[in-house]
């Protein structure tokens, strides 16, 4: 990936994503640097929106943070990222296609719009630099960012400490446009989340400021409140009509979606634990019962992650329970949902989360974390009112399995807030309620575990990883070999940035809540 400077990269590889973007009138070839005008910017940018969230989902985000945020456990015998270990050309392909399709294709829009003076157009493409970059160094911990682009052989990575200080200074720039266009448009239809709203946009940003800013609590806690405070006085997604989702069209799929063609994972026993403990309503909207990749009538049953080849294959797949309707293939009876980038249920989890640090979030930690319950109920069930109440006073816990491994309950935390509880109580409680409601976005839910150590989760059964035993998470993944080849230098540079050596159980920047604090998955 030295070929990072640019100097022939296409804004769309032929073969890579422009087949996913027939009704957006993208022309078969790709578009390349030299073609780039007014009328093509805003399809670039509709086809940025989708690669970051659906291109090579499947070795980006299924086998990996899917995996290890413990939504679902993959049933195929020769997957080992279920068993704590990673797969060095899964890692190749997503970080390759991310840097030459959609980091390429905002680096060429955000530049045009600069340079020809489209000042809003321009700021909510900066807003989703901002969100694919967090996506990248979420990962890796230190990337390439500040440096791609600029036709050098060898390109430096930067540290994670300033791409995410550079991330709330972005956000500051984009802001003061959006707020200066309120009322305006950018983009319009080829916009696939909010169809070129700058009211929308800005809510958004603000959403996500609140977002990173939660995730470097522990790295620098007087930035994040700082940014967290801010956020919320300028303005957050207060109901569903604000969520953001990449638009799914027959050509261009949800994300999810892409890969329920085939059986090769089922829901997690930790979902089942949590989900079936709680009697919570939203068990059916996100998972049919076992019997068969298309549902059947033999209940809701999750496996154990970190099944060793020997122990799959047989009848696992029909004894345990698949993703729910929704997210199969539209031929299956599937309704080609938006892929999830941010929900308002979300927000209202960061503010709780918030007010229980004793910031200003407008709330109390309880009101907002009640609130973010119903929100995220009423995104995903017919529940009624009386309903969500019931289930928020719920004092039933996590539950034990009665499966093959005599799983215990994952935890002992009920739905209704403990006000007497401790700080890590009332945490747990927050953080596996915003668990149940990120579903399926595995990306943040992964990231939220390490940040956090919620949900508790279940060991795995068996450790492929010689640096993690079956009770420790996946910190982060490896520099790819791409990168190890070609752009060697800037890679060993990029260690000396990290807490320790290039392996998957060091933490990054702001993985660093004291150890002591952090809890045990259970065995």
């Amino acid at each position: 990936m030295s070929r990072l400077g640019l100097s022939a990269v296409l804004l769309c590889g032929a073969s890579a994503c422009t087949r996913n973007f027939d009704e957006l009138n993208i022309p078969n070839n790709a578009i390349t640097a030299d073609k780039i005008d007014g009328s093509l910017i805003g399809q670039a940018f509709a086809q940025a929106q989708w690669g970051t969230y659906a291109g090579q989902y499947q070795v980006g985000q299924n086998l990996y943070a899917d995996i290890y945020a413990q939504y679902f456990a993959t049933t195929h015998q020769n997957f080992g990222s279920d068993q704590l270990a990673e797969t060095g050309a899964w890692t190749n392909i997503w970080f390759n296609y991310i840097y030459s399709t959609p980091a390429t294709q905002l680096y060429f829009v955000e530049n045009y719009t600069a340079e020809n003076n489209l000042p809003l157009p321009n700021a909510i493409t900066k807003i989703w630099r901002v969100q694919l970059y967090h996506r990248i160094s979420d990962y890796f911990g230190p990337i390439i960012y500040s440096n791609f682009g600029k036709q050098q052989t060898s390109v430096p990575y930067d540290s994670q400490e300033d791409v995410y200080r550079n991330f709330f200074t972005t956000l500051d720039e984009a802001v003061a446009v959006l707020k200066a266009n309120a009322g305006g448009n950018a983009f319009t239809t080829n916009d696939q989340i909010y169809g070129g709203n700058a009211d929308k946009w800005l809510t958004y940003a603000n959403s996500l400021r609140l977002r990173l800013a939660m995730r470097i609590v522990y790295a620098d806690p007087a930035l994040a409140k700082s940014e967290a405070e801010k956020a919320v006085a300028d303005g957050v997604m207060l109901s569903n009509d604000d969520n953001a989702g990449v638009l799914s069209t027959a050509n261009s799929i949800n994300n999810l979606s892409q890969w329920t063609y085939i059986d090769e994972f089922r829901m997690s026993a930790t979902m089942n634990s949590i989900l079936g403990g709680f009697n919570d309503p939203r068990l059916a909207s996100y998972f049919n019962e076992a019997g068969g990749r298309t549902g059947g009538d033999l209940g809701y049953h999750g496996v154990r992650n970190g099944l060793p080849a020997g122990q799959k294959g047989g009848t696992l797949n029909l004894d345990h329970s698949y993703v729910d309707t929704k997210w199969l293939p539209i031929a299956d009876g599937g309704s080609n949902l938006r892929s999830a980038v941010m929900s308002c249920s979300e927000v209202y989890f960061l503010r709780s989360e918030g007010a229980l640090r004793g910031w200003e979030m407008g709330g109390t930690a309880e009101d907002l974390y009640n609130e973010g319950i119903r929100r995220s109920l009423a995104q995903w069930t017919a529940a009624s009112t009386t309903e969500m109440e019931d289930y928020i006073g719920g004092t039933s816990t996590p539950a034990a399995l009665n499966d093959r491994w005599d799983s215990p309950p994952v935890s002992d935390i009920p739905v209704k807030y403990e006000t007497g509880g401790d700080m890590e109580r009332k945490l747990e409680q927050i953080i596996t309620q915003k668990w149940i409601a990120m579903y399926p976005d595995g990306r943040e839910a992964w990231a939220e575990r390490r940040r956090t150590g919620y949900p508790r989760g279940y060991a795995v059964i068996n450790s492929l990883n010689p640096d993690i035993p079956v009770d420790k998470l996946v910190r982060r993944l490896a520099f790819t070999t791409g990168e190890i080849s070609t752009n060697a230098s800037a890679v060993e540079a990029a260690r000396g940035m990290l807490n320790g050596p290039d392996k998957n159980n060091t933490r990054v920047w702001w993985d660093a809540k004291p150890l002591e604090l952090f809890p045990t998955p259970v065995n």
